[in-house]
């Protein structure tokens, strides 16, 4: 929030005389005014705990390819090329060898 230096400060008999519904009000009118900007346009937020029951996946999932293995340690798909030992006949990604 901007400062105007060259307005007029209030004193300290100014602030006493504010009441607690003004300032009530006035957090209240700040708080309102916030925008929540992690949220893209168009994106709506979700509330923890929400029925998503009736929901459907948009999204398709392909299985292994022939170039790919699963890390037994962190149980995620990767090329080939990220494979980086085998322990006991399990295979290992570079990350989880690191």
């Amino acid at each position: 929030m901007a400062t105007d230096y060259d307005s007029p400060r209030k004193t300290d008999d100014d602030l006493g005389e504010d009441s607690l519904q003004e300032l009530q009000a006035r957090r209240a009118d700040k708080a309102a005014s916030i925008i929540d900007e992690d949220l893209d346009a168009g994106e709506v937020a979700e509330l923890p705990g929400a029925d998503l029951s009736n929901e459907e996946l948009t999204f398709r999932v392909v299985p292994r390819q022939a170039d790919e293995f699963t890390c037994s340690r962190c149980f995620l798909v990767h090329h080939r090329s990220q494979l980086a030992s085998e322990k006991n006949g399990q295979p290992v990604c570079r990350e989880c060898a690191a």
